[in-house]
């Protein structure tokens, strides 16, 4: 089984797809998917689909929506799977309690990500910065879009979505670090321009690009970033720029060479594995 939830979600068992066209069953095969090998409690499916108020009729509901995703599963499977058509029970495995998913996490793309990522942080830690652009970039390069963009998403896979996005960006961000450092400048401009402004409020994205500016020799553009930083996050919070984004003020000044310039320290690099256990109901 291979499934992909950075992006579209995509589910396929020896070729064909298993994923539904109905949105419940579609969010309940997500759940489980983020989660492989790892029982996801009932309520916390219920939950997902229903929200804080389910019908009454909710776990029998439930139980048709698990034996539809089982027979799509069984029939991808084919009779010559393990146990035949009926071999799905074990892959979509019943548990007290609720439910699981019985393949390996590097048949889910979202753990293959957070495999390189941590690969990355680690080369990064050890001061190799053409391994850890490299494990970065191909983490990156698993996403196909927006987390389960085609997912309607209840107030579980919001949270789930919200990670997920969240660890993106930051590892775009300890990956453009890496390239700096290893004097990619120029080629990073059009990047960084893309993506302050897509996020005019993320100080680490401008201290970058005036990094980038600078040491490429375009020294107007550090000092308009750190203006524009500073008055969108004025204008929006009510705060000053972070020490990262207005430190860039000082080495960026005429009478500091280029080569002299090192990025500001950043804080510790956020977490991405998946939490070691599913989300519970109103958590």
């Amino acid at each position: 089984m291979k499934i992909q939830v950075l992006g579209p979600l995509s589910a396929e068992v020896n070729g064909a797809s298993i994923v539904p066209t109905a949105r419940k069953p579609r969010q309940i095969l997500t759940l489980l998917a983020l989660y492989p090998g790892r029982v996801m409690p009932v309520p916390t499916l219920m939950e997902e689909i229903w929200g804080t108020e389910p019908p009454q009729s909710a776990l029998t509901t439930l139980q048709t929506y698990i034996l539809q995703l089982r027979r799509r599963l069984g029939t991808a499977m084919g009779p010559a799977a393990p146990g035949g058509p009926a071999g799905a029970k074990d892959v979509l495995a019943t548990r007290h309690g609720g439910y699981l998913l019985r393949i390996p996490p590097q048949a889910v793309d979202v753990h293959a990500y957070e495999s390189l990522v941590a690969s990355g942080h680690d080369r990064h830690e050890h001061g190799d910065d053409a391994g850890a652009a490299a494990s970065l970039r191909a983490a990156l390069a698993l996403w196909q879009g927006p987390a389960l963009v085609d997912v309607r998403l209840g107030p579980v896979l919001e949270i789930e979505v919200m990670r997920l996005e969240e660890s993106r960006l930051a590892t775009v961000e300890r990956r453009i670090d890496a390239d700096l450092r290893l004097g990619r400048h120029t080629e990073l401009i059009a990047e960084l321009t893309d993506l302050t402004a897509r996020h005019p409020q993320h100080e680490g994205l401008h201290a970058q690009a005036m990094v980038a500016l600078y040491r490429s020799g375009r020294q107007a553009g550090p000092w308009t970033s750190t203006a524009d930083c500073a008055d969108a996050s004025s204008r929006t919070w009510a705060w000053s720029p972070h020490r990262s984004c207005s430190a860039c003020t000082r080495p960026c000044s005429p009478s500091t060479p280029p080569s002299t310039y090192r990025p500001a320290p950043g804080g510790a690099p956020p977490s991405t594995s998946t939490p070691s256990d599913p989300p519970r109901p109103g958590l």
